[in-house]
């Protein structure tokens, strides 16, 4: 049985434990309500350029781009997989559900799988793994801003248009509400030509194009890209102070519950050392 000294330290120690998971709780639901004003401010002008887009791509027989290009069926290029983890831990399964999946896409694909990483809990990952690591970013969730999303999407077209990799695919955690993230898998290149049946939108009139067409989605193509995996970075930010809040959450009441079982076996101990010190009192004072 632990003595008084041990219980109390325990107790001390839980207490110390149950502050920490407080504090990082209050700051998550701090972060996490900045995150979703910035995510439900990107999804409308994400989804109506996606739509737009593939209105556009529906209304043209031909657009002769390189990110429109559909891979060589003998090309033994590989598929390059963007996964988009956190840099820290203590979010519950957050990053080790986008593991799991990243690890059955790799096994599962019919070709070789590249992958880049962004976040450092993948890297740490997939580095102990000796994979085919093409693209590493860390440590930008704290300030995220356009420009990281940008860097990726050129790194991402480089090998893509370089015929480096056959296809480029996201995967990431998509915020829905505080207590549910869904890990999601987009394919990003080629950009997918979709009929208006499938994308939802209706089919508008006939578009007529100034300045040309090549030199609208010249523009217009790469900087979609861009704004997908903005997105999908806003996403994952807003998902993972969602699971760090509700981990700290359960965390905090267990640590509670954990101080009042502690403290209730503490008095009990005590109760029990007191009452053999009372009988041994009363049995020296008989023997006298």
């Amino acid at each position: 049985m632990p003595s008084l000294i041990d219980l109390r330290r325990r107790i001390r120690a839980v207490k110390n434990t149950e502050k920490i998971t407080k504090a990082m709780k209050t700051v998550s639901a701090s972060k996490l309500r900045r995150a979703q004003e910035r995510i439900m401010g990107a999804r409308p002008f994400a989804r109506e350029m996606q739509r737009v887009l593939y209105g556009l791509l529906t209304g043209i027989d031909v657009v002769a781009h390189p990110l429109l290009a559909p891979p060589d069926p003998g090309s033994s290029a590989s598929a390059l997989l963007i996964v988009i983890t956190a840099d820290k831990g203590l979010c519950g399964g957050f990053n080790s559900a986008l593991l799991r999946r990243a690890t059955a896409y790799v096994q599962d694909a019919d070709n070789e799988v590249a992958l880049a990483l962004v976040g450092r809990k993948g890297r740490d990952f997939f580095r102990r793994r000796k994979m085919d690591v093409r693209y590493e970013e860390v440590n930008i969730f704290n300030d995220l801003q356009y420009i990281h999303a940008q860097a990726v999407a050129e790194m991402a077209i480089q090998q893509f248009t370089g015929n480096q990799v056959s296809s480029v695919h996201l995967l990431y955690n998509e915020f829905k509400s505080v207590i549910q993230q869904n890990v999601v898998v987009e394919q990003l290149l080629p950009i997918p030509r979709l009929t208006p049946s499938e994308d939802g939108t209706e089919m508008l009139a006939e578009y007529l194009f100034e300045p040309s067409s090549d030199q609208i989605f010249q523009t217009l193509l790469p900087q979609h890209v861009e704004v997908q995996i903005f997105r999908a970075l806003l996403e994952s930010a807003a998902a993972e102070h969602a699971a760090r809040m509700t981990a700290m959450d359960a965390a905090t009441r267990n640590a509670g519950e954990m101080i009042d079982s502690l403290t209730l076996h503490m008095n009990k101990v005590r109760q029990a050392t007191i009452t053999r010190e009372l009988i041994e009192v009363v049995s020296g004072a008989q023997a006298l």
